[in-house]
């Protein structure tokens, strides 16, 4: 099998490393006190809903040093029809698409049933994640990083 290259358009961290570095001190502060594998279920979902095949690439490893399953790695793009995540992920993920969808506005609804499982701080925190990872793949998505460059 052949695969295709994909060129990088630029190197953002080289040329706008001030904006990198601002971006890397963010994304530090967003994952305080958030739970290693939530975390990493959230960045893979959000990353996927933006296509950014190297953030889907580097988050699904780090998932896996967290201990997530295969299994509920490959089913997150259908967690709605999937039996495998918790009250708590379901929410996280449904503000997750909300967040990352904002045309749509994010609904009471989801708020709510977010607010069921997490406390302000917490609640703060998940959503500074789900920008952060916007952030990072708009990022690599426009100029192209994907999953073996550096």
């Amino acid at each position: 099998m052949t695969t295709v290259q994909i060129p990088e358009r630029m190197n953002f961290a080289a040329v706008a490393p001030r904006v990198f570095k601002a971006v890397l001190a963010l994304d530090a502060a967003a994952r305080e006190g958030i739970d290693p594998v939530l975390l990493e279920l959230v960045q893979i979902r959000v990353s996927q809903i933006n296509k950014c095949a190297y953030c889907i690439d580097y988050h699904t490893a780090d998932a896996r040093k967290a201990g997530e399953s295969e299994e509920r790695i490959y089913q997150l793009s259908a967690w709605h029809e999937s039996s495998l995540y918790t009250a708590e992920e379901r929410a996280a993920l449904a503000l997750s698409e909300a967040v990352t969808l904002l045309p749509g506005g994010v609904s009471d609804e989801v708020y709510a049933q977010a607010r069921q499982h997490f406390d302000d701080r917490e609640l703060a925190q998940l959503i500074a994640l789900i920008f952060t990872v916007n952030a990072w793949n708009r990022m690599n998505a426009t100029t192209r990083k994907t999953p073996g460059t550096q």
